[in-house]
């Protein structure tokens, strides 16, 4: 699980609380880069399905599957900013 804050204590208050759910945290640096887990960025939802290729319309039927930490630390590098807001429909 990505997790972003300027603050290091707040990360590590984070990490903290989300590993003993299971979970890996992945410092995904400060509040400013938080885009790189937004919305259709590469670190975000399709990454943690068993079919990332599923349609859009049936992401919600599709199991889960788990993602290494450091597969989400690298995605998170390599994000691409997307204009979400600028998108039209």
């Amino acid at each position: 699980m990505p997790v972003a804050s300027n603050d290091p204590d707040a990360k590590t208050l984070a990490a903290n609380l989300i590993n003993p759910l299971g979970f890996d945290t992945v410092d995904a640096g400060t509040l400013d880069q938080t885009w790189r887990f937004e919305p259709e960025t590469s670190a975000y939802t399709r990454i943690y399905l068993a079919n990332p290729n599923v349609p859009l319309e049936q992401i919600t039927q599709v199991p889960a599957t788990a993602l290494p930490a450091r597969k989400l630390g690298a995605l998170l590098k390599t994000a691409e900013r997307v204009q979400v807001a600028q998108r039209s429909l």
